[in-house]
């Protein structure tokens, strides 16, 4: 697909970077085939509409705990629905976490030989079980994540339900994998309603990993060179590239997919749309997850292929994924909204900064291309804040949805005040805040308590299945625990205030008895 032209589009898009950083902080239908879907994408050389008015500027969030969004000071409300035994054993996990050559030990025995070896294997997997498992993952099958879920539920949370697959090698795999993807939607019809938000996808689970970079090579190639490039098997989508997206992975024409290829992508779309069709039935929406830049374009063609298809009314079905730490995320993001808005679909993004950050310097280092990732940190922010300030504007005036995945508590404070003066702050159709399961619980309870919808993400799963899960939660998330002591030192503040209440008690239990024993002798002297 070539690169808009017109001149006035260009320039709302440089536009809209620009701003992005300067920022602050359905009734069920019958679906045919995939094959029997048009295979065009949408023209881009289109005239947007006029962008958005600049965000308000960076503002960091005040020293102040009692500001108008959050209150750390009440530790009482903030962990009131968090049993003192889960409060300890979280603290306690956190602290661990927080070690970095913890972490790093634990990585190095999970990835060694030492793992082959049966006794071995039995102890660090228990180990496992009792700390980080029982910490970051939702439970071992659906049973015991739906009583996660409940848990939740009654202290005012929703669960985002993430079966802990990715990456099959085979068709027999991706079957196997489809249909635990349609029994967990199948399952949110045994919980409380509405506490299920979402249920979370992995194309790579769906799809040969082998034959998502085929398809993605396939795709760049088509970008670059839409006069000589011919993709007989391309449905209808919506924008996947811009012109700052990173195209240094095919480097040479790819050679078209073989009939057994195509069969194969045929059979990961019928995949694709049996979920969809059960999410429609049981309605709950379903949000694509995102991976790095090599597959990433199979997987939003994935999505907004799906989306094209499902997306209808004012609530989308299908939410892809934004990673707001490439450089090309605010352009591709402006793009694909005014794509969908010019056909009438609702779209959905789920808006993170990004989980693939040491693979995706170390390959663009390895043969030495520009990273793809923002240069600096600060710039992640700017572009996360920027693309959540566009997005609340959008959904505040039209249809489409919006989750804040972040566990950065100026981003979402940022974007809590807006959605207020927006007046979407209480609206989940159209915003929901989100973050990891057993991570940045003080920020969760303070959004809950400031009123807003807040979910938590629930990888669930066998300990030995998902660990693939917890080697890039650790690798992904070991900077982020170790520098950020907000949930630690709420914990510790709110266990001394128990703590205290208990011994106080405990006291005036024993003055009230000795009182009421005192009493009983002077009436017998």
């Amino acid at each position: 697909m070539a690169m808009t032209t017109n001149g006035l589009s260009s320039k709302v898009i440089r536009s809209f970077l620009r701003r992005v950083k300067s920022s602050s902080p359905s009734n069920t239908t019958t679906t045919p085939r995939f094959r029997l879907a048009q295979r065009t994408t949408i023209n881009t050389t289109t005239v947007f509409p006029s962008s958005p008015p600049p965000p308000p500027p960076t503002t960091a969030v005040a020293d102040d705990p009692r500001d108008s969004i959050f209150d750390f000071e009440d530790t009482k409300g903030l962990f009131s629905s968090v049993t003192t035994g889960k409060l300890l054993r979280s603290a306690a996990n956190l602290n661990l976490a927080a070690v970095e050559p913890v972490v790093d030990l634990g990585m190095w025995v999970m990835r060694s030989r030492l793992m082959q070896v049966g006794i071995f294997r039995e102890i660090v997997l228990g180990t496992i079980k009792h700390t980080s498992y029982e910490h970051f993952v939702a439970g071992a099958d659906m049973v015991e994540t739906g009583r996660t879920v409940k848990r939740l539920w009654e202290s005012g949370l929703r669960g985002m339900l993430d079966y802990g697959l990715e990456h099959a090698v085979d068709n027999e795999s991706c079957d196997k994998n489809a249909q635990e993807f349609i029994e967990t939607v199948e399952s949110t019809q045994v919980l409380p309603p509405s506490s299920v938000s979402f249920v979370v996808v992995k194309i790579t689970a769906i799809c040969p990993v082998s034959l998502l970079k085929r398809v993605s090579d396939l795709l760049r190639w088509e970008y670059k060179n839409s006069s000589s490039m011919n993709l007989p098997w391309k449905l209808k989508t919506l924008p996947i590239f811009s012109e700052s997206s990173p195209f240094y992975h095919t480097l040479e024409k790819p050679a078209p997919l073989t009939p057994e290829e195509e069969s194969d992508l045929e059979l990961a779309h019928q995949r694709l749309v049996n979920i969809c069709n059960k999410s429609i039935e049981c309605n709950v929406p379903v949000v694509i997850d995102a991976e790095d830049t090599s597959i990433q374009p199979g997987i939003d063609y994935f999505t907004y292929s799906a989306a094209v298809m499902y997306n209808k009314g004012e609530k989308p079905l299908i939410f892809g994924t934004i990673q707001a730490y490439l450089k090309d995320a605010g352009e591709r993001l402006f793009e694909t909204k005014r794509a969908a808005d010019k056909m009438g679909l609702p779209v959905g993004f789920k808006l993170v900064r990004g989980a693939y950050l040491w693979s995706e310097s170390q390959l663009a280092n390895s043969i030495g291309v520009e990273s793809p990732i923002h240069n600096s940190i600060d710039e992640t922010h700017k572009c996360y804040n920027g693309c959540a300030s566009f997005m609340l504007d959008e959904v505040s005036n039209g249809p489409g949805g919006l989750i804040l995945a972040t566990h950065n508590l100026d981003s979402a404070k940022f974007a809590a005040q807006k959605a207020r003066e927006l007046g979407i702050g209480k609206d989940t159709q159209k915003l929901e805040f989100a973050s990891l399961y057993g991570m940045s619980e003080a920020m969760t309870f303070g959004l809950r308590n400031a009123g807003f919808g807040v979910s938590k993400y629930l990888p669930f799963g066998p300990v030995d299945q998902i660990m693939p899960y917890l080697l890039r939660r650790a690798e992904e998330n070991k900077g982020l625990l170790s520098s950020s002591n907000l949930d630690r030192q709420l914990m510790m503040k709110e266990l001394k205030r128990r703590m205290k209440a208990y011994v106080g008690q405990g006291l005036m239990d024993t003055e009230s008895r000795l009182k009421s024993e005192t009493g009983s002798i002077v009436k017998l002297n």
